[in-house]
């Protein structure tokens, strides 16, 4: 099973950059998407030609968040949301159970627009807590996918000691990571590659930064142990210009 978690930034907008082609070209089994910024009567055309089954899980808000998984495969089961009426208005969660594993593409709150926002990225990543951490206890194998919008460590970031007071990478955001994976969630790319450098996920529009990688991974898949172990091969898409994030793609034996 091919699973992809890819932050879009806006799908009609990366269906004009050629998404459609790169789903062509890597036929993922899953896509979770992220930051959909689209109704479900917004979404391309193009989208439903490609014959993957379409959940969708929007923001109430116009031309903002939301998320959704494209799957090849008829899920057995599908829900919207985590029952919170301010993270499920932001369109922030949706899981799909698929060949008995329970994937999820979440979308984190940025903190970058001030101390509201920040303050409810806090509220998010606890209450989000809360909420999957007993997940690890189920039945099923399960895999977070997502923009955490944190990066966990220095190797994580290009430019860690400048950005040790940037909502992204503040300490108290690294501490709650640490926390969820100490818990039991796997970092599967990171499990995968311990010592690769310069594999980021995002990268700011200013200044050339992705010329230069200047970039941060921003962008998981969080996995179960049973789900992690038959993880057998990763790749952050690094060469794809759709969004200012790139799909962060695993192969799972399963």
């Amino acid at each position: 099973m091919i699973i992809s978690s890819y932050n879009v930034n806006g799908i009609r907008a990366a269906v004009k950059k050629g998404f459609v082609d790169w789903v062509k070209q890597t036929k993922p089994d899953v896509i979770c998407l992220q930051e959909l910024k689209a109704d479900v009567n917004q979404i391309p055309e193009e989208i439903h030609e490609l014959g993957y089954h379409e959940y969708y899980h929007p923001a109430e808000k116009k031309g903002y968040s939301g998320v959704g998984i494209l799957s090849k495969m008829e899920p057995e089961k599908v829900q919207l949301g985590m029952g919170l009426d301010w993270i499920d208005q932001e369109g922030r969660v949706i899981k799909a159970r698929i060949n008995g594993v329970d994937i999820y593409s979440i979308y984190a709150p940025s903190g970058t627009s001030g101390d509201i926002r920040q303050s409810l990225k806090y509220e998010f990543l606890d209450a989000f807590e809360r909420y999957s951490l007993p997940l690890l206890n189920g039945p099923s194998p399960t895999v977070l996918c997502g923009d955490f919008n944190i990066a966990h460590r220095e190797i994580d970031i290009h430019d860690p000691v400048s950005n040790k007071k940037s909502s992204g990478f503040l300490p108290e955001e690294r501490e709650w990571f640490t926390k969820f994976l100490n818990a039991g969630y796997k970092d599967v790319f990171r499990e995968l590659y311990p010592d690769l450098h310069d594999a980021y996920s995002w990268w700011t529009y200013r200044a050339g930064a992705k010329r230069n990688n200047k970039g941060w991974r921003i962008d998981y898949h969080l996995a179960s142990e049973q789900l992690n172990q038959k993880a057998v091969a990763g790749k952050i898409e690094r060469e794809l210009n759709m969004s200012d994030h790139v799909p962060v793609t695993i192969r799972y034996n399963i």
